[in-house]
């Protein structure tokens, strides 16, 4: 994992709570924002993008890391996750294994929430034996 002062992850965090505004949200109202950063440090933004057909929504990890790929990317370095909840956000478990496939030892996760409270966990943490080719 790379190594980030408690600083840089509240900045991430504050501009992950700015990213989750833009949700599109109009059934649950439950905002979600994330934030991608590169091997190269690009960032990439993601929010959770909902349809009235519920099975074709979008979780904001797989929003944003969908776009960073589409700009080339293929390693996370970082990757920040913010909802409204009681303790730092969890992903689903889709969102963990998209997250995997684009990760490796050195990623470093950061679940937040609106209060700030995170944690910073590895792929191995959300996905202990996860699915890989």
């Amino acid at each position: 994992m790379n190594s980030l002062t408690n600083q840089e992850i509240l900045d991430y965090i504050d501009k992950t709570i700015k990213i989750r505004e833009k949700a599109y949200v109009p059934y649950s109202k439950f905002k979600v924002g994330a934030l991608v950063i590169d091997e190269n440090g690009e960032e990439f933004e993601g929010v959770n993008i909902e349809n009235a057909s519920y099975g074709l929504s979008n979780c904001a990890e797989r929003t944003a890391i969908f776009s960073a790929v589409t700009s080339g990317m293929r390693k996370i370095k970082t990757i920040i996750v913010v909802g409204d909840t009681s303790s730092p956000i969890s992903p689903c478990g889709a969102c963990r294994q998209v997250i995997k496939e684009f990760s490796d030892v050195n990623t470093t996760i950061i679940l937040a929430n609106l209060n700030k409270e995170y944690k910073i966990m590895t792929v191995e943490d959300i996905l202990p034996y996860g699915f890989a080719l």
